[in-house]
């Protein structure tokens, strides 16, 4: 059985920064993606970052490009997403994934929607204030 664990989140002000953990237990296909999403109240979830391992391939939506780093250890079977700069509109429930689909187009790695991915976390709170 897959379990993903989310952790890391928390109250900041609006320059702060945050790491978040997923620690991935269970058996994850490889060939697949793994990413983070959020989602505001009253908002759809949304992808923010995505890794395709095997291609070396990443995926940022376009309001975190520059603040936001995905990346995993294998070793600690374990996603993290490096949150800096954070905004007020970064506020939201974060949700790691595992098992996406992934999609690559002249090289770079799209953006995938929700249903694409069999597994998911928990979520944790992200709340940034200005």
């Amino acid at each position: 059985q897959v379990q993903l664990v989310e952790s890391g989140g928390g109250s900041v002000q609006a320059g702060g920064s945050l790491r978040l953990s997923c620690e991935v237990s269970g058996y994850i296909a490889i060939n697949y993606c793994m990413g983070w999403f959020r989602q505001a109240p009253g908002k759809e979830r949304e992808a923010v970052a995505q890794i395709y391992p095997i291609a070396g391939s990443t995926y940022y939506v376009d309001s975190v490009k520059g603040r936001f780093t995905i990346s995993q250890d294998n070793a600690k079977n374990t996603l993290y997403l490096q949150m800096n700069n954070l905004k007020p509109e970064d506020t939201a429930m974060y949700y790691c994934a595992a098992e996406g689909r992934c999609t690559v187009v002249a090289g770079s790695l799209s953006k995938s929607l929700p249903s694409e991915y069999n597994h998911w976390g928990q979520g944790t709170q992200v709340t940034v204030s200005s």
